[in-house]
């Protein structure tokens, strides 16, 4: 009985293990894919705002619209011409709950962009190309930036942004002269 019982509770681990797993969201851009692994025990509001933005096809056709090599891609906001898309109302900033749950601006990891109000979030985001602890809480403004995920699979598309060539755009500075686009935004399933 005992035998039984623990080959019944081995079987079910990764049936548990599965259904626990984090989202993960599949950022297909012309310059090739990035999947990106998200942390709600992290972030749950930063976590919960990117995937009702990714579900309501809201990033598809837009660009990675700030690009800064040898620190970080910033997409989610505009359109290839420099439109800003409306956005939903701005959430609370995580970043000091991310970063005791060990979650932080390090390479690769996918952060809230945000102005100077600390709590002015909405649908834009970066991905760091370089460790950008100056970013974590509480940052030089008593608050920092809330990481929320981290690229598992692509971080070589994440780098050639990194360091495609940039320029001034009207009021805009640092915008890649030739679009980088998220063609589509999808949660898919996550690998076990």
């Amino acid at each position: 009985m005992k035998k039984f019982l623990l080959g019944l509770i081995a079987s079910l681990i990764p049936f548990f293990a599965l259904a626990g797993a984090n989202p993960q969201v599949e950022l297909k851009t012309n310059q090739g894919t990035i999947l990106i692994e998200l942390y709600p025990e992290a972030a749950p509001v930063s976590v919960d705002n990117f995937l009702q933005y990714v579900k309501s096809g809201f990033y598809d056709g837009l660009v990675f619209h700030r690009v800064i090599e040898g620190f970080m891609i910033q997409g989610g906001g505009f359109d290839a011409q420099m439109n800003q898309k409306a956005a939903r109302a701005p959430i609370k900033n995580e970043a000091e709950a991310a970063l005791r749950k060990g979650v932080r601006n390090a390479p690769g990891y996918i952060s809230m962009a945000r102005t100077n109000d600390p709590h002015s979030a909405t649908a834009q985001f970066f991905i760091n190309l370089v460790d950008n602890r100056m970013l974590d809480y509480p940052s030089r403004d008593g608050w920092g930036y809330a990481a929320f995920g981290k690229v598992i699979k692509g971080m070589e598309v994440v780098s050639n942004i990194g360091s495609v060539r940039t320029g001034d755009v009207g009021p805009f500075q640092n915008v890649p002269l030739t679009a980088v686009v998220i063609q589509t935004a999808r949660v898919v399933e996550a690998k076990p």
